[in-house]
C-alpha cells in the first residue's frame, strides 16, 4: 500500500449509509467499498437498495447489505440498527445522508404534514439513529458519524426554508454529538452544495444559476466522495464537531 492508500484505508470496516441507493449516498457507498469497507445500503425503496448492493458487491468484492427503512419513522430505526449489528457485529461509520426538500408554491402553502415530514427525515431520524449507534460505538471503542447537511443551512432560500432549517439543526446536532460521544467517536458535518443528482432535474437551470459559486458550476455526484472518505477514514483523525464544505465555493 502506498501512503495515500493507507491513510484512506477502510478495509473490513462497516459503513452504514442512509439514502444510500441513489445520488450522493450511492457514490459514497461505492467509494467506501472501493476502499475496502462492507456497506449497508438503507433507504425506503428495497428494490433500489438491492440493485445498488448487488452492483457494489459485483464491482468491489465487498459485502453490501440492503435494508428498507424510512429514516423519518422513529420506530423503524431500532430494527435497522439491530439488523446491522446482527449481520456485521459492528458499525464503524454512520452516514446520515437521507433527506428531502419538497417543492411548494409559497411559504403559506407549506402544510403541517410537509413541514413535519421534512423535519422527521432530515433531523429527527439522524438524531435517533446517531443516538442508537453512537452509544454502541462508544462501547465498542470508537467510530465515526457523518451528517450530510446542505449549503442552504448557511444561505437559506425561500423555496427550501423548512429543509434549510432542518439542516441547520443537523449542523448543531453534529457539535453536540461530538461532545457527547468523544473522544472515541468523531462526528462531523459534510455540507453539500448543489450537485447534479436526480433531484436537480426539478431545478430552474435558466440563465447562469451557479454564477455565485467560485467554481461557477454544480458538482458531479462523484465529487462528494473525496470529502466523504476523508471523514470516514483515519485521514480525519483530528477532525470532529466540524463542518467540511463541498459546495463549489459558496460565498
Amino acid at each position: 500500500m502506498g501512503y495515500a492508500d493507507q491513510l484512506f484505508d477502510l478495509t473490513d470496516r462497516v459503513v452504514l449509509i442512509t439514502g444510500g441507493s441513489r445520488g450522493l449516498g450511492r457514490e459514497m457507498a461505492f467509494g467506501a467499498a472501493r476502499c475496502g469497507a462492507d456497506v449497508i445500503i438503507a433507504s425506503r425503496n428495497l428494490d433500489s437498495c438491492v440493485v445498488t448492493a448487488e452492483e457494489i458487491a459485483s464491482e468491489t468484492g465487498r459485502t453490501a447489505f440492503p435494508y428498507s427503512v424510512h429514516v423519518g419513522h422513529w420506530d423503524e430505526l431500532d430494527g435497522l440498527v439491530d439488523a446491522a449489528y446482527e449481520r456485521f457485529g459492528k458499525v464503524d461509520v454512520l452516514v446520515n445522508n437521507a433527506g428531502m426538500s419538497p417543492l411548494y408554491e409559497s411559504l403559506s402553502a407549506v402544510t403541517e404534514k410537509l413541514y413535519d415530514a421534512v423535519f422527521n427525515l432530515n433531523l429527527k431520524g439522524p438524531f435517533r439513529l446517531s443516538a442508537l449507534i453512537g452509544e454502541r460505538m462508544v462501547a465498542d471503542g470508537g467510530g465515526r458519524i457523518i451528517n450530510v447537511s446542505s449549503s442552504g443551512s448557511l444561505r437559506p432560500d425561500q423555496y427550501m426554508l423548512p429543509y434549510a432549517a432542518a439542516k441547520a439543526g443537523l449542523n448543531v446536532l453534529t457539535e453536540g454529538l461530538a461532545k457527547a460521544y468523544g473522544p472515541t467517536v468523531r462526528v462531523n458535518t459534510l455540507m453539500a452544495g448543489p450537485f447534479l443528482t436526480d433531484v436537480s432535474r426539478a431545478w430552474n437551470m435558466s440563465g447562469d444559476p451557479f454564477s455565485h459559486l467560485a467554481l461557477r458550476r454544480a458538482g458531479d455526484p462523484r465529487e462528494i466522495v473525496g470529502a466523504a472518505l476523508f471523514l470516514m477514514s483515519d485521514a480525519s483523525s483530528f477532525t470532529t464537531g466540524s463542518i467540511v464544505r463541498a459546495d463549489g465555493g459558496l460565498p
